[in-house]
């Protein structure tokens, strides 16, 4: 045989080379496994997680609040506009013509309010006068009746036993009692006119009151055509649809020409910068989480990871506020581990990385401390 000729391995020498590095492989790889693993349960005992998670927000339905015909619709879906912008335009003219209507019945009101006035203003003087001068005349009249009455009647009184003895003549006694019956008259005259003056002071502070209440009718018309005015121009506000806030226009109903009813729905808006999430963690999951735990929030659009904080937990799971909530008082009931929404707020800083739109998938991640 030639010093040449190699020297070839055997099966059995093989078989060695590869025990010998498998299980170098072995010792190597499971310490590396390990620590891969506990690194793992690490990096996630503090950390729950759930991809059952969208992004939610406001949904502000615009309705009319006045009845009309649509003269004008100016946005599109998807427009973004600002709060204060107009949206819909209502054909105002019927509701100007009433309105003008409203100011004309006002000013007459204004005008019988004057008049009214004035004739209050004459009652008070007429009673004024009715009950002063008049009568106070009358009184001071009727007291010197009087006092003529009872000097005439006692010098009646002192005549007539002169007149029986006939130390007086009889054409003298005449003359005293006849001016005792002339101021007998007098008086009860001055008393009849103190009480014709006295009825004619009643009246007129009837009068007074007729010419007040005439006066308050004529304000409270006036209070009522003042306040039809008020709600005539709040309608005639209406019929400039404007925008309660910013907003994304979606889901437009309305069209030019259209004939709409108060409370009719026209659009929504929904406001981008207003969004938060809304992730459904198994209740298994929640016995360490509180509000103000931090967040990560991967977005499933295009991977974008947000930062945020748990702000609320829902007090009941997602099912029980189903349409048809599960009754399990029958017998086929299986137990299934049920899923509460918890609110979770993004940070501001972060807010403005990515447009969110209410429905859009996330997944949340809630740091446990």
């Amino acid at each position: 045989m030639s010093e040449d000729t190699p020297v070839q391995s055997t099966p059995a020498d093989e078989n060695e080379g590869g025990s010998s590095n498998a299980m170098r492989a072995l010792l190597i790889g499971t310490p590396i496994v390990l620590l891969l693993g506990f690194g793992f349960w690490f990096h996630s005992r503090n950390r729950v997680s759930t991809d059952d998670a969208q992004v939610d927000g406001h949904l502000v339905p615009v309705s009319s609040r006045v009845y009309g015909s649509v003269e004008k619709v100016l946005v599109e879906d998807n427009q973004a506009v600002k709060a204060g912008d107009p949206l819909v335009a209502i054909d105002p003219r019927d509701t100007q013509a009433k309105l003008d209507q409203t100011k004309a019945t006002l000013a007459m009101a204004k005008a019988q309010v004057e008049g009214a006035k004035a004739e209050l203003e004459r009652a008070r003087v007429a009673f004024q006068q009715a009950r002063s001068s008049d009568l106070d005349s009358a009184k001071a009249t009727l007291d010197s009746r009087k006092a003529n009455l009872d000097k005439a009647a006692s010098d009646l009184k002192r005549m007539k036993p002169l007149a029986e003895r006939e130390e007086i003549s009889a054409q003298q006694f005449d003359g005293v009692r006849t001016q005792a019956e002339v101021a007998e008259g007098d008086w009860r005259a001055a008393q009849q006119k103190l009480g014709s003056l006295q009825r004619e002071a009643d009246i007129r502070k009837v009068a007074v009151g007729a010419a007040e209440a005439r006066l308050s009718a004529a304000l409270a018309q006036v209070e009522q055509a003042r306040a039809a005015q008020e709600a005539l121009e709040l309608q005639l506000g209406y019929t400039r649809i404007l925008a309660p806030v910013d907003g994304v226009v979606t889901r437009r109903m309305v069209e030019m020409g259209q004939t709409i009813q108060p409370g009719q729905g026209l659009l929504t808006l929904i406001p981008l910068h207003q969004t938060w999430v809304t992730a459904n963690f198994k209740e298994t999951q929640l016995a360490r989480m509180k509000p103000g735990q931090e967040v990560e929030i991967k977005i499933d659009m295009n991977g974008v990871e947000l930062k945020g904080r748990v702000d609320s937990i829902a007090g009941s799971t997602g099912s029980r506020m189903s349409l048809l909530p599960p009754e399990n008082a029958v017998g086929n009931f299986v137990k299934v581990v049920q899923r509460i929404p918890v609110k979770i707020r993004i940070d501001a800083a972060e807010a403005n990385k990515v447009i969110l739109r209410p429905g859009m998938n996330v997944e949340a991640t809630v740091l446990l401390n």
